[in-house]
């Protein structure tokens, strides 16, 4: 195969690749984001824990009603020969099947903070599903600025071999007329090559990042997509919102519920049942055996060895650690919220300068263009013209890479 024939082949492979891109359908960073959530295995499971916790609710509702039970016991001692338990302490046999009712008359304000309790816990369901949605939604953010920067770099390494592959046309023509050397021609050539092994290098790249997004937002799609511009703003506001605070208030409800729970368990406790059934012993007359009874139940707590003391103890040292907490978390996502805000700027600042440096780059292969095109240029000059584009091209990439990924991270922590 000559070298005429390769170059053919390659550029039918490049132009069909640019084409396949430009037809594919453009997808957006919203759908990923909204994929991963439909698909995510733990959004769903945190969805059941907050069904389950409704459910919960509905069972304390449910202990605080009478409570009905149907229970049935028999006994049969016999004597054989004198030998046997003393009939005066078993009847011999016995035979009960009755029907209780029971009824906790104080239960109320329990059953109230046993149903805060259940609110409270719903509540820390919601708040650590609402954080596993935000650190899928960082993921799926960071992983579609690397596909999208990588998109872009396949997109610059086509533009730039299809401007070497104009300029070969012609410098193989003026290295026929003798205006520039064979060496030189080879050195350009060698330049181009480099230039179409980028290109594969990018597309793999590409392909890589892509399906790693796919991977995470539980996509399975191996089809040519073409990614849009995220367009990621960074949020206005320069306090620190109450999301990622609000696990230290559910952790100090916790607390407070945990005392009252307390509290209930030392007031006294009264409560009443009825039943009514059959109870005999067989000895006299158990056709007469049926009957029913009514009685109370009731206590307070008088000395357990200060066992209250201690527990709220115990309640006030977890108070302080959550307080600790929560102050120590206060101050580092201040100072990282201004840390990645002054990144921000900072990185702003460097655009202008990138762009300018692009601008002289771009305008000076215009001009050494045309000194090709007259002889008056050293192949090497082009070159080294062509390859200060491309780093510039690349410096702009990574900053606004960097850029985006500083805005995702910013906007996690401001919320």
């Amino acid at each position: 195969m000559n070298l005429k024939l390769k170059y053919l082949i390659f550029y039918l492979f490049t132009f069909s690749s640019i084409g396949a891109m430009a037809q594919a359908p453009v997808k957006n960073l919203d759908y990923y984001l909204k994929e991963a959530e439909l698909n995510s295995p733990v959004l769903k499971d945190f969805n059941n824990q907050q069904r389950s916790a409704g459910i919960d609710s509905l069972i304390a509702r449910a202990t605080a009603k009478p409570q009905v039970t149907a229970s049935s016991a028999g006994m049969y001692a016999p004597v054989i020969r004198g030998y046997g338990f003393d009939e005066v302490l078993t009847n011999g046999q016995a035979l009960e099947a009755l029907l209780n009712i029971n009824y906790d008359l104080l239960n109320k304000k329990r059953i109230n903070n046993q149903l805060e309790s259940i609110k409270i816990q719903s509540d820390s369901i919601r708040y650590a599903r609402q954080l596993s949605r935000f650190d899928l939604q960082r993921a799926i953010v960071d992983q579609y600025i690397l596909a999208f920067s990588s998109q872009e770099q396949v997109d610059f390494n086509y533009g730039v071999v299809k401007l070497l592959q104009e300029e070969e046309t012609l410098l193989k023509k003026l290295t026929r007329s003798n205006i520039y050397k064979q060496s030189e021609y080879l050195t350009f050539l060698v330049t181009l090559q480099q230039q179409q092994l980028m290109v594969k290098q990018a597309e793999l790249q590409f392909k890589n990042d892509y399906a790693t997004l796919n991977y995470l937002a539980g996509i399975a799609d191996t089809t040519t997509v073409k990614l849009a511009d995220p367009k990621l703003q960074a949020g206005l506001s320069s306090t620190v919102q109450s999301f990622f605070t609000r696990r230290f208030e559910i952790d100090s409800l916790k607390n407070i519920n945990q005392k009252n729970a307390i509290d209930y368990n030392y007031k006294p406790k009264l409560g009443v049942y009825a039943n009514g059934g059959y109870n005999s012993s067989f000895i006299l007359q158990p056709y007469k055996n049926f009957g029913t009874s009514v009685g109370f139940t009731f206590s307070v707590p008088i000395y357990d060895g200060h066992q209250k003391k201690m527990q709220y103890s115990k309640l006030i040292l977890a108070s302080q650690t959550v307080s600790g907490y929560r102050d120590f978390f206060t101050r580092q996502q201040q100072q990282q919220l201004n840390l990645i805000r002054q990144q921000i700027n900072q990185t702003d600042q460097l655009f202008s300068k990138i762009n300018e440096q692009i601008m002289f780059s771009k305008g000076l292969i215009e001009v050494d263009s045309k000194l090709m095109h007259t002889g008056d240029l050293r192949v090497a000059d082009f070159v080294i013209a062509i390859n200060n584009y491309m780093a510039a091209q690349n410096l702009l990439r990574q900053t606004n890479i960097n850029r985006l990924k500083l805005i995702n991270q910013f906007n996690y922590w401001n919320r």
